[in-house]
């Protein structure tokens, strides 16, 4: 399941001022025509999908309900798919 909170650099209890404007900035950071990193268009893609669900507030109660959900019937692998791309960040950064 993808985290869309993390895609934004959000909390579940963001409002939706706070992700309009993760949004915004992360849109215009990872946009193709400004970056040309090979991952921009992945992140950007995976920026705008968070957006749309987020942003939506029918979206949004289900996705959060899904989350729930997982986070209880699968505890440990929920928290891999959390933790793995945050700490793999980290190691690229710092290693």
């Amino acid at each position: 399941m993808t985290d869309h909170y993390s895609a934004l650099g959000l909390r579940g209890s963001a409002s939706i001022a706070d992700i309009k404007k993760a949004f915004r900035q992360l849109a215009a950071t990872y946009h193709p025509d400004r970056n040309s990193d090979p991952d921009a268009p992945a992140r950007f893609r995976a920026v705008q999908q968070a957006y749309e669900v987020l942003s939506d507030e029918s979206k949004r109660q289900a996705y959060d309900d899904n989350r729930r959900r997982n986070l209880l019937d699968d505890p440990l692998q929920t928290a891999r798919e959390i933790w793995n791309p945050y700490l793999d960040k980290l190691l690229q950064t710092h290693g």
